[in-house]
């Protein structure tokens, strides 16, 4: 897993959104960013200049958006994480879904490389344990 600590949750979250609205859509853009975060596009277009200066996406003005292979990595380990920590806390505690997936979200940028490690350890002995 990659732990890019010079990222802003902001940015990882661009990074995440991004994956999913290619994957879903197959082509994304400045608007369908901004109606994803219910923002205005010329706040979209800032955050991604930023992104394009880091080399994670490439983005020409009025062009769509692409992963470049950091910013694909990243994005990936962005999911990574959010994807472990929502299923503990939803499967594992019984949090409501929605909450849940709420509490991940702001939990993954902030979880560090021990705690995520043993949290998968230990997600992986409990499901073991239930194929036994």
């Amino acid at each position: 897993m990659i732990m890019q600590k010079t990222l802003t949750p902001t940015m990882e979250d661009y990074l995440e959104l991004i994956s999913n609205l290619k994957k879903r859509n197959r082509v994304v853009r400045v608007k369908n960013i901004a109606q994803e975060l219910k923002i205005k596009m010329p706040s979209v277009s800032e955050a991604l200049k930023l992104l394009v200066k880091e080399g994670l996406i490439i983005h020409k003005k009025y062009g769509n958006i692409e992963l470049t292979e950091k910013g694909n990595k990243l994005a990936e380990d962005v999911k990574s994480r959010h994807q472990t920590i929502f299923k503990f806390l939803n499967e594992v505690l019984g949090i409501n879904p929605k909450t849940a997936n709420n509490d991940a979200c702001k939990m993954e940028h902030s979880i560090s490389t021990i705690t995520l490690e043993r949290l998968i350890v230990f997600l992986e002995s409990i499901k073991s344990s239930y194929q036994e």
